[in-house]
């Protein structure tokens, strides 16, 4: 069964998903891999900011808000 791979900005609130790979690179892969977001860390989008835009993800016991532009370049396959 393979699920299909999505960026993580569209990940439903409430919902979990699996860290496939990232698309983004230079100081802002670094930053991503610094807060944990490597291959196969379980990640969930916790709740949206009143403006839509960051939204809190529960990765590795710390809730870290990423903002869409970031979020969009983590690929993740839903659990």
């Amino acid at each position: 069964m393979n699920e299909a791979i999505i960026p993580l900005s569209y990940l439903p609130l409430g919902s979990r998903a699996r860290v496939k790979s990232l698309t983004s690179d230079g100081s802002n892969r670094r930053r991503m891999l610094d807060l944990g977001l490597i291959s196969d860390t379980e990640v969930e989008a916790l709740q949206r900011s009143p403006s839509g835009d960051p939204v809190a993800y529960h990765i590795r016991g710390a809730v870290i808000a990423l903002r869409r532009e970031e979020a969009s370049k983590i690929l993740v396959e839903a659990l």
